[in-house]
């Protein structure tokens, strides 16, 4: 099942942010502010709350998660790399489109990075780790955006422009200086010219380009069922687009039509308690997206929206699908996980979705679940 859905305007009210850390212009250029995922720059023009990606692929270390913390800020950045080349015997990710243009309807400036440092891996022959960040090119950025007048999305539009200088900065630290110093060989050479001629031929070809590539992981997605999914209906793919010519593809867990009304399932699952802040920070940008859509169709049909968040669980009794409910399913729940629950219920009121936590082995709560708010 494929959704088409628009948006147009993106409000919305987060209350799950963890605190940031609040660091100096000093500890950003020196590197130390990165020990954090995301983090506030206190300086004169204002505080500007950053996070940062450790690859350019969306599904490593939770960088949504680490941009929704942002969230409550005016001026949002993140920093996300053009290529992660972790070696021979790694991965190598390269930027997509798609990420850029998310982040420029979240209203989230990019910086586009490149690594300078890196260790030699102890556990295998060509693989780096500890990468680094050009801390003083970033700080250059920064500098850059802050006297920057027009919103994000011409900011990221003129980032992908001066991709070809950036590929050359990281070409020359990764095959000139990273892969001799660590006596590693990387990925080829040539296939790093080809993909980077192929981005900066012409960012309307990058668009497509990486949108190919987005359709075609938001299909294999859709045929899989990863460890931290429960899934009891089937997968579908949602493309929205906005005003700003955009166009973005998802997975959704879920996809079930109850008459005119057609919910948008995002699942996260634990094997433990319940899942952790982080993933449902990762689910919760989605549903940033799902609360804000404007309009949906499936096969030329129009439905009313309904964006919910399922959390299942492996130890978790029964089906708490309310904030008054949570009370009754306090017992089971630790202090901290009792408090965060609490927090996103409220914040799923505030912004129009639905949440559950249920039993992951009793999948018949879900449709009870569901019968409930149609």
């Amino acid at each position: 099942m494929n959704v088409l859905a628009r948006i147009e305007n993106v409000v919305y009210e987060s209350l799950l942010c963890r605190d940031l850390p609040i660091v100096s212009l000093k500890e950003f250029e020196n590197g130390k502010a990165f020990v954090n995922s995301s983090f506030v720059i206190d300086i004169k023009e204002g505080k500007i709350a950053v996070s940062h990606w450790v690859s350019a692929k969306r599904t490593r270390s939770y960088p949504f998660a680490r941009v929704y913390d942002t969230m409550n800020y005016k001026t949002r950045v993140t920093i996300i790399p053009l290529v992660k080349d972790e070696g021979k015997d790694g991965d190598r990710d390269y930027l997509q489109w798609d990420t850029v243009s998310l982040m420029s309807l979240l209203g989230v400036h990019v910086i586009i990075a490149y690594y300078k440092k890196a260790k030699k891996s102890e556990e295998y022959k060509n693989k780096i780790t500890d990468q680094e960040f050009d801390y003083k090119y970033l700080k250059e950025k920064l500098q850059e955006l802050l006297k920057y007048k027009s919103g994000a999305l011409h900011w990221n539009l003129k980032q992908l422009s001066e991709i070809n200088k950036i590929s050359k900065k990281c070409e020359n630290a990764y095959y000139k200086q990273i892969s001799k110093k660590c006596g590693v060989e990387l990925h080829g050479i040539d296939s790093f010219k080809e993909r980077i001629r192929q981005i900066t031929e012409d960012v309307e070809k990058f668009k497509e380009f990486s949108r190919e590539l987005a359709k075609s992981a938001q299909h294999r997605e859709s045929l899989t069922t990863q460890p931290k999914e429960r899934v009891v209906n089937e997968k579908g793919t949602i493309t929205i687009t906005n005003y700003l010519g955009g166009a973005y593809y998802f997975t959704v867990d879920e996809l079930v039509i109850d008459k005119k009304k057609l919910f948008l399932i995002e699942k996260k699952h634990s094997r433990d308690s319940i899942p952790s802040l982080a993933d449902v920070q990762d689910g919760l940008i989605k549903m940033i997206l799902y609360s804000n859509l404007a309009q949906a169709t499936v096969d030329g049909i129009e439905y009313q929206i309904k964006p919910v968040l399922g959390l299942t669980a492996d130890h978790f009794t029964g089906l708490c699908g309310s904030l008054t409910e949570l009370q009754a399913c306090g017992k089971q729940l630790s202090k901290s996980d009792f408090e965060m629950l609490s927090t996103l219920f409220k914040e799923a009121e505030k912004n129009g979705f639905k949440v559950f936590i249920m039993d992951s082995s009793k999948k018949t709560l879900q449709d009870k679940f569901l019968d409930k708010i149609s």
